[in-house]
């Protein structure tokens, strides 16, 4: 099956939409093959605003429907606990309230852009998905990442070569309970990170300071920067720290 198969025997949907180049993707092609979609980004503590940014930004742009969810993922006392089960509880709780929402605007069928080259294995979240009858066309239709990158390149999407970006949670160590102060010194870390020029990147607390993950052609730059690194960093982290395996 192709994308365009899918479309015409799913003529209507809701995306849970990202931003990021596969749901960018998949929206460009819901709205090429006729699909009448609505694209909803959910808003919690656990996305940072850069990424609403770019998802409105693209919506707009394919003149597509597109509704903000404002959900606090950390209602839920078994998310903010963060055991290894957090992503399996965090997408249970927030694609539930999401199909209520899509299905209050007549979208019965819900889709994800989970592709082709994600792996299942050890990621609760996507048991989630499966449980919740979440569609992913990209995967059902053979679409790796690359893929993916090719078709947005074609297409003139901005978002083609966008780095991959998880979500704030995955910055917190396992078994350590999530506050939404936490989350937001993540975020302003990590954004004062890009505007000196870092990319692809992390930032993981590690007991209050801030464990920098870089891929190993930033490193120089990171030593270069270091006084300017940590200036910028101490009004969020109790110190800073450069990880010295490449992220990869």
């Amino acid at each position: 099956m192709d994308l365009k198969t899918f479309f015409t025997q799913n003529p209507r949907a809701a995306l849970a939409f990202s931003g990021g180049v596969d749901s960018s993707y998949l929206l460009y092609a819901a709205k090429q093959y006729g699909c009448d979609v609505h694209a909803y980004f959910i808003k919690s503590a656990f996305q940072p605003q850069f990424e609403l940014d770019d998802a409105r930004r693209l919506a707009e742009q394919l003149n597509v429907p597109f509704t903000v969810a404002e959900f606090d993922a950390l209602e839920n006392p078994q998310v903010a606990a963060n055991d290894a089960l957090r992503c399996y509880y965090c997408k249970t709780t927030l694609f539930t309230q999401l199909r209520k929402l899509a299905a209050q605007d007549g979208c019965t069928l819900l889709m994800d852009g989970t592709n082709a080259s994600d792996s299942f294995e050890g990621r609760p979240g996507m048991r989630a998905l499966q449980e919740l009858d979440v569609r992913s066309p990209l995967r059902e239709c053979g679409l790796t990442k690359d893929d993916i990158r090719r078709l947005s390149r074609e297409a003139g999407l901005f978002t083609s070569e966008k780095p991959s970006y998880a979500c704030l949670a995955t910055r917190i160590p396992t078994g350590t309970a999530i506050t939404e102060d936490m989350l937001k010194k993540v975020e302003q870390g990590e954004n004062v990170m890009f505007a000196m020029g870092f990319t692809d990147f992390r930032i993981r607390l590690f007991h209050g300071a801030a464990k920098i993950q870089l891929p190993e052609n930033q490193f120089p730059m990171a030593i270069e920067k270091k006084t300017e690194l940590n200036q910028a960093l101490s009004p969020y982290f109790d110190g800073v720290l450069l990880d010295l395996t490449p992220r990869v």
